[in-house]
């Protein structure tokens, strides 16, 4: 006859045996699900750090007055830097662009979209002209004295825009250094978020 003492002692042994058995489990549990989630940060870091600057959106500090009196010197903006790969550039759009090529992307530039791929732009006296009737627009600090290469019409290929500074006087702009075209436009300025108390929507619209 078995002695009821010795089954205790079975049943506690094999207690103790699948007590432990669950607790390495549990800390293999444990110690899978640390690593699955700092794979999953080492992810969202790398998509912040890297992706979505140079991809999807971008802060970026205006440099210099030729966006006056919409953007001033120092003022920070969000740029959609993903928008142009399925939306076409609209006119009076704020862009970032490299007019002279992407090999230096320290040298960018801010301004306004004025023409659009296609048409003939001129300017005569103050006024800007696409495809030979005035442009109506305000944006325009002061009224234009130097037309640039603009004198003479510019007829832009399909894939260029004409782009100028709003501060038509001291801007450095496609009536310089001719129309920018699309594969060096880096993104569409969304708003300014600097200064705090100028936070400002830019964008014509919100694609």
């Amino acid at each position: 006859m078995d002695n009821p003492n010795n089954i205790s002692i079975n049943n506690t042994e094999d207690n103790n045996v699948e007590n432990k058995q669950d607790n390495n489990q549990d800390k293999k549990r444990n110690i899978k699900s640390i690593i699955i989630e700092f794979a999953i940060y080492i992810v969202l870091i790398i998509i912040c750090v890297f992706v979505v600057p140079r991809y999807v959106v971008q802060r970026t500090v205006v440099d210099g007055e030729s966006m006056m009196d919409t953007l001033f010197d120092g003022d920070s903006v969000i740029v959609n830097k993903f928008s142009y790969n399925i939306f076409k550039p609209e006119r009076f759009e704020i862009i970032v662009f490299y007019p002279y090529g992407r090999d230096d992307p320290d040298d960018y530039y801010v301004k306004r979209i004025i023409g659009l791929p296609g048409e003939k732009v001129q300017i005569k006296g103050s006024d800007i002209y696409i495809n030979d009737e005035i442009l109506e627009e305000n944006y325009g600090k002061d009224p234009i004295t130097d037309p640039g290469i603009a004198e003479e019409p510019v007829i832009l290929a399909e894939d260029e825009y004409f782009v100028m500074g709003d501060n038509r006087e001291i801007s450095e702009d496609s009536r310089y250094f001719g129309p920018v075209k699309k594969e060096n436009i880096s993104g569409h300025v969304l708003m300014r978020i600097y200064p705090f108390n100028k936070i400002t929507l830019l964008a014509s619209h919100v694609d």
